[in-house]
């Protein structure tokens, strides 16, 4: 801890030389995104908290970072003898970033901040609190710049995606978008968001490990569609396709020109949520600003029936590699080879194996014992641990893939458990197979179907600090809005709709006990209509079946348990055409069918 000591005091002299009181830092690129390449981490350089979500706010004596209940457990590691103060964000008595800085802060006092890493929501936020408070804000310096030892700025090639794969055009895609500004009497769209854009011109990149993004901007009107990329992205087949699309290519780095030059009083529809402070304050200078959520987050959660079956195929591929993992694991427990980190280059090694595979879609979760109660823990050659006959190993992973990205969640039984991690066990598969048979009227949204998997968790009086699920993209980022499962109410909070892709992963979690998660990808589809109007349910998607081991019938209802018999058959059933004869029977033992 003596490193990040010394960096926070680097920073502080940084801050009393320029007049700082105190300096708020996120986990943030210039576009919002949640997973960054290194040039962006700042926030962990002066912390050392890895989570993919923690904001850090340093005063001259004082230091606090926010972060949510997945990391609660890895941030209290992580922070340990730094000297900051971990807020649990959500918690009871912990304050918001807000209030924080109005009781910390006086007047004449300035919070700074980088304005490219905050979004136009938040920057706002903090302006008002300053306001009230007394406190002024800066935000158009990075003044960690000196400190920080930046790498390069992330750059890779555009890759062209084909019609085959998107199921529609960048023109059918242009045309929708600007069908939605006329209904929101806007003149133009300025879009900052990372995998909006892709979607968008069909263009996929390598900028950001995980997601197949390039750094980029996009400007959508009535007459023009313009592309922001780096130089270095830009191929000959993407200036064709650009070509056929009616879409000129501007420089990334001459974004700020562009909005310069733009005609004032245009009507231009930017998303406070997306976009980031700094360019929200440009824009507000040039046009006319319309707040509004982008057109093309909704187009883009909307699957079309060609996403739907090349996700179909990919998720049966998928699952069958996720099987003969967990197959071939159970072979070698007993090695002191087999570690946390062997386990996740074991399933890597089965997934590249899969035709049109990339990369994985997150950093693999793959967790023994205790460990697994840290939501994101991840495993590192520096800190081997050893799979032992006996608790359970939690592997949460993913793939990209060209027709799709994945999301699955097993908890393999090792050996011995114990009553608690058995009744634990069962009680998240449970809520898991609950959601996924549920039935609903249209118009509900991912909350009101959230208490669908959590009852069986608050009638035992536990909860899981986090959503019960995410929306997924296609061949983008894992994390995708809007839609989501979550019982706290979110600002938007999306209907679910035919096509829209969601995980349902339930889990327990015990500090240095044990963590256990069960996830499929599920995607929303119409069931029946009756005269009480169109009624939705849940496609699983996902083909791996759960521990037969981990499994206590006694405390299931006889409805779960026939959920439970039915799941375990079918993905069986799923897997023949993609396992040999040996691993079927193998699988059979392991699902207890």
């Amino acid at each position: 801890m003596d490193k990040i000591t010394d960096r926070i005091k680097s920073l502080r002299k940084e801050m009393k030389k320029r007049g700082i009181s105190a300096y708020y830092m996120t986990t943030a690129d210039f576009h919002g995104s949640e997973y960054v390449h290194d040039y962006f981490k700042v926030r962990e350089y002066f912390s050392g908290f890895t989570g993919s979500n923690g904001n850090l706010l340093v005063g001259d004596k004082w230091a606090a970072l926010w972060t949510d209940g997945r990391y609660f457990v890895q941030a209290e590691k992580e922070l340990e003898g730094s000297g900051i103060e971990l807020m649990k964000m959500g918690e009871e008595g912990v304050p918001d970033e807000i209030t924080f800085l109005k009781e910390k802060l006086k007047k004449k006092d300035v919070l700074g901040f980088d304005g490219r890493t905050v979004t136009a929501s938040f920057g706002k936020r903090l302006k008002a609190a300053g306001k009230e408070a007394g406190f002024s804000i800066s935000y158009k310096d990075d003044i960690t710049d000196g400190i920080f030892n930046r790498p390069a700025y992330p750059v890779s090639s555009a890759e062209v995606l084909s019609d085959g794969l998107t199921g529609l055009s960048v023109k059918e895609k242009l045309d929708k978008v600007r069908e939605e500004l006329k209904k929101k009497g806007a003149e133009a769209l300025f879009l900052t968001k990372l995998d909006d854009i892709m979607y968008l011109y069909n263009i996929r990149g390598r900028d950001v490990e995980y997601n197949p993004v390039l750094m980029s901007y996009a400007y959508v009107s009535e007459d023009i569609s313009v592309l922001f990329l780096q130089q270095d992205a830009v191929t000959e087949a993407l200036r064709d396709h650009c070509n056929d699309t009616d879409t000129m290519i501007i420089d990334y780095w001459n974004i700020e020109g562009f909005i310069n030059g733009l005609q004032p009083g245009t009507k231009v529809l930017a998303d406070p949520g997306k976009i980031n402070y700094y360019l929200f304050k440009k824009l507000k200078g040039s046009v006319k600003l319309i707040s509004g959520i982008n057109p093309t987050e909704e187009m883009k959660a909307l699957k079309n029936d060609t996403e739907i079956g090349n996700l179909r195929k990919i998720c049966l591929q998928d699952s069958a590699a996720v099987c003969r993992f967990i197959l071939d694991l159970r072979s070698r427990m007993g090695s002191e080879t087999c570690t946390e980190m062997s386990a996740s280059e074991l399933l890597l090694k089965y997934r590249k194996e899969i035709e049109g595979f990339r990369e994985p879609s997150f950093g693999t979760i793959s967790a023994y014992g205790g460990n697994a109660a840290m939501m994101h823990y991840e495993p590192s050659d520096e800190h081997e641990v050893v799979l032992k006959e006996k608790g359970m190993l939690l592997v949460d992973s993913g793939g990209q893939y060209k027709g799709g990205t994945t999301d699955i969640t097993r908890t393999i039984v090792l050996g011995e458990l114990t009553e608690e991690e058995k009744r634990d066990y069962t009680l998240t598969a449970c809520s898991m197979l609950n959601l996924m048979h549920v039935k609903w009227l249209e118009g509900c949204s991912g909350q009101n179907l959230d208490i669908i998997a959590r009852k069986r968790m608050w009638d035992e009086g536990m909860d899981y600090k986090c959503g019960t699920g995410h929306g997924v993209g296609y061949m983008l980022n894992v994390h995708e809005g809007p839609q989501n499962i979550r019982w706290k109410r979110l600002e938007n909070d999306a209907v679910l709709k035919p096509g829209m892709l969601v995980t349902d992963e339930p889990g327990v979690y015990k500090k240095d006990k044990h963590g256990i998660r069960i996830e499929n990808m599920i995607l929303v589809k119409k069931w029946k209509k009756t005269d009480d109007g169109q009624f939705l349910e849940f496609e699983n998607l996902t083909h791996v079946p759960m521990d037969d081991r981990g499994i206590d019938r006694s405390i299931m209802t006889a409805e779960e348990l026939s959920y439970y018999e039915e799941y375990q058959k079918s993905v069986l059933e799923a897997m023949k055409p993609c396992l040999s004869g040996e691993e079927m029977e193998k699988l059979r033992e392991y699902a207890g069918v």
